[in-house]
């Protein structure tokens, strides 16, 4: 097993390398006080991500509540990061919808705008069998125009692609791996089987990201990551390396972070802390309301200014 550095040999006719691994950002989307695009702040979260070690970020994803965004809204976003990270880092644009065509749609709108690769979440809510899927995604990877990154993410989408079809999924050339949100010993390992040379393993969930990496893992596609890069950067790199004890200590630093950040459905308790680090606004878009002030909240606060101390002291 071995984690993804590759050179991509696409359907649609162009060669890419992209090293897809690491410690990689689920952006927010910040908003501003009437509620509209807050790129001012979206530029600060970028710059403060490609300091603190970010390898690579995700634009439009579920933490960035794309299913809330408008299309232009959705180009102006995705624009913006490219230029804002000038070939730094990949930028993946989530682009999953719920019916094929639109997700075709959105992916090559991502193409056009100078994304990477795309992220692209299972079908939610219509509950496809695993035949279904796999047509899915193959649509996607042969019409797309980007390498894909397969998501799957149970809780929120009602259907599981599991790893029997995720291993036939993965001879596509525009494949180029999957995150699993699935945090089983069962799932971890079952995935960690099938990365290879060309078909990285990124985990989806970030109580367990240290364990999948050291497991076989390539990296973590992480909300966390959003408010402390430096210090989750440490724990893939300790992870990835196998260092068990180095990326034991790391996860125990982020682990009450992470637990607080349970709090509420995400991206709500992530962007809660924004404003503490001046990234942006708390502020979600309907039907997602702001973290009520309160013991949540209390905990939130409580938890990233000890992790803070504990970086400055590391």
């Amino acid at each position: 097993m071995q984690a993804a550095s590759n050179i991509l040999r696409l359907p649609f006719g162009r060669e890419r390398v992209l090293d897809i691994r690491g410690s990689i950002c689920a952006l927010v989307t910040p908003f501003g006080a009437d509620g509209s695009l807050d790129l001012a702040a979206f530029g600060r979260l970028l710059d403060y991500q490609l300091a603190g070690g970010t390898q690579a970020v995700v634009v439009a994803g579920s933490t960035g509540e794309a299913h809330m965004l408008e299309h232009d809204e959705f180009d102006r976003l995705l624009a913006f990061a490219v230029e804002r990270v000038a070939g730094r880092v990949p930028v993946i644009a989530g682009t999953g919808e719920a019916g094929t065509a639109r997700t075709l749609a959105q992916t090559r709108r991502a193409a056009s705008l100078g994304a990477d690769a795309a992220l692209v979440v299972a079908p939610y809510y219509v509950r496809p069998t695993q035949e279904g899927l796999r047509r899915h995604f193959l649509e996607v990877a042969e019409h797309g125009g980007l390498p894909v990154l397969l998501y799957n993410v149970p809780t929120r989408t009602a259907c599981d692609l599991l790893p029997e079809t995720v291993a036939r999924l993965r001879d596509h050339p525009a494949i180029l791996g999957i995150k699993e949100a699935v945090a089983s010993e069962e799932r971890i390992h079952a995935l960690a089987e099938l990365a290879r040379a060309d078909f990285v393993y990124l985990s989806g969930d970030d109580g367990t990201a240290g364990k999948a990496m050291l497991a076989g893992a390539a990296g973590t596609v992480s909300v966390a990551v959003n408010l402390v890069p430096q210090a989750f950067r440490t724990l893939c790199d300790a992870a990835t390396a196998g260092d068990r004890e180095a990326a034991g200590r790391a996860h125990d630093r982020l682990d009450p972070l992470v637990q607080a950040l349970n709090c509420a459905p995400n991206p709500i308790a992530v962007k809660a802390m924004l404003p503490a680090l001046g990234l942006g606004s708390a502020r979600p878009r309907l039907p997602l309301v702001e973290l009520a002030d309160g013991p949540d909240r209390k905990r939130l606060h409580e938890a990233l200014a000890a992790l803070a101390s504990l970086v400055a002291d590391a």
